[in-house]
């Protein structure tokens, strides 16, 4: 599915005309099942995005789903196995489906305005949901019994898997099945936040946007 943004103007006629920018591809393959987390009263997905099934353990692997790098849209370099490349983009939208492999990030100039809200631009999540800012994750963070993957993320309402990272330097796949690395929309400077817990701490962080994270999606 793709979104635009829609500019109708009026010319000295009175003709309209309608012109649609910016558009982008969202997940359509993702089942949409609610979960909601009585401490914070927030609805999220039960599954992370390009995931099978909501995770059944901390590490099951059908429950991992996608990787994105932040502010991208579902383009296919979220799949695990994508092809990368090497050349940064200069537009939102890269035209192609490659992991883009960078020091910082996959975008020449950085755009701070993806991924803002439910109708942001590139937002990859399903009609009517959104990426959790930093303030969200940090409260979901706040409700657990533990700080670690196992008694903390996996066993909060979310069930979070650790469902690794994708390295911005190449392209590998990292500390799958040992770390959880969960984007948010909120930006810090040139770097971009997220939600981090392995099996003895977790909390929210800033790192380099050119990585691939997990995105777990929030209804508006």
């Amino acid at each position: 599915a793709t979104d635009s943004v829609l500019t109708i103007t009026m010319d000295s006629n009175k003709s309209l005309t309608a012109e649609f920018e910016g558009s982008w591809t969202r997940d359509t393959e993702t089942e949409v099942v609610d979960v909601v987390n009585p401490a914070t009263g927030v609805t999220w997905m039960d599954r992370n995005l390009g995931a099978s099934r909501a995770a059944t353990s901390s590490t099951d692997s059908e429950g991992y789903g996608d990787l994105y790098q932040w502010g991208r849209a579902a383009d296919g370099h979220e799949k695990r196995t994508s092809s990368t490349r090497s050349t940064l983009s200069s537009t939102d939208q890269p035209g192609h489906g490659d992991f883009i492999t960078s020091t910082s990030d996959w975008l020449s100039t950085q755009n701070d305005n993806l991924w803002q809200g439910v109708d942001g631009v590139n937002n990859p999540c399903p009609a009517g949901f959104r990426l959790p800012t930093n303030a969200e994750w940090e409260a979901e963070r706040q409700s657990w019994i533990s700080n670690n993957s196992s008694t903390g993320a996996f066993e909060s309402p979310l069930k979070l898997p650790v469902a690794g990272y994708r390295n911005n330097d190449g392209g590998s796949l990292d500390f799958v099945d040992s770390n959880g690395s969960y984007w948010s929309s909120s930006v810090d400077g040139t770097l971009a936040g997220f939600l981090f817990f392995d099996s003895s701490s977790a909390g929210v962080y800033s790192f380099y946007r050119a990585y691939g994270f997990s995105v777990r999606c929030l209804e508006d």
